[in-house]
């Protein structure tokens, strides 16, 4: 049986030497299938990969949703912006905005209502472990019923956001555009009205971070009259206007006494 499956493998090669053809032709076939298949599924292939990049982006996106996003900015008060109820007046609040990271972080605010309501600063650069108290400014409107809405929420309502810089980088509204997919949200701040007329905690925090916030504005502007010619900038261009017209009416009563 041995000797019979030797001559029948050797015939067998002697017939494979006599037909070449046969084995390129069967390699070219077997190799042109392997191609075809290939060739006939581009899309699959392209489509896995798709799939594959949707399903990460599906698990990273999870993944951030799970986990807290980490504040850059601490705020006080943490979740709410209380001014005094006066109807027809501007009024103001305050907010400490200090920077716990360890880098430089650029922050902004927004708000529902531009037309009636500003802050100052509306964005600023700190840098890590800095603080700043900003004023916001809002006139507040006559109610339709005539009630009061002290100590209820209005519907205005402001945006914090916050944003990673380099050091040595100035501050320019358009970076949090640019960079939109770096931008937090540190808070969204509801407004509340305090009553005059009844004492309370919040209004005496309110009343000494005005003071505090007051009080460093002047500090800032201290420098600037010392230095030279004065340099209109955030805070001076009213007072700027003030001494103007100060002077031109000054100089208007001394040349109609000269003139009598």
């Amino acid at each position: 049986m041995a000797i019979a499956d030797r001559h029948k493998s050797l015939s067998e090669g002697k017939l494979w030497k006599l037909c070449p053809f046969w084995q390129s032709g069967t390699a070219s076939s077997s190799s042109s299938s392997t191609q075809n298949l290939h060739s006939q599924n581009p899309s699959n292939q392209n489509g896995g990969v798709t799939s594959n990049n949707r399903a990460s982006k599906t698990v990273s996106s999870v993944a951030r949703s799970l986990f807290p996003t980490r504040r850059r900015l601490r705020l006080d008060p943490t979740n709410s912006l209380y001014f005094p109820y006066e109807p027809g007046k501007q009024v103001r609040s305050a907010i400490r905005i200090k920077n716990t990271s360890r880098s430089h972080v650029a922050f902004k605010f927004q708000t529902t209502a531009p037309k009636s309501c500003y802050m100052r600063p509306p964005g600023g650069i700190l840098a890590p472990r800095e603080s700043l108290i900003a004023t916001v400014f809002k006139f507040v409107e006559h109610p339709e019923n005539n009630e009061k809405q002290v100590d209820q929420k209005s519907k205005g309502k402001f945006k914090i956001m916050s944003l990673k810089v380099k050091e040595g980088m100035d501050y320019i509204p358009e970076l949090f555009d640019e960079q939109k997919d770096q931008v937090t949200v540190e808070q969204i701040l509801h407004v509340v009205f305090l009553d005059l007329e009844r004492s309370s905690r919040a209004l005496e925090k309110l009343k000494r971070q005005l003071a505090e916030a007051d009080a460093s504005l002047e500090t800032r502007k201290k420098p600037l009259a010392d230095t030279g010619p004065r340099v209109v900038g955030e805070g001076l261009v009213i007072d700027e206007w003030k001494e103007r017209r100060e002077k031109y009416l000054a100089l208007q009563q001394v040349e109609a006494i000269d003139s009598v």
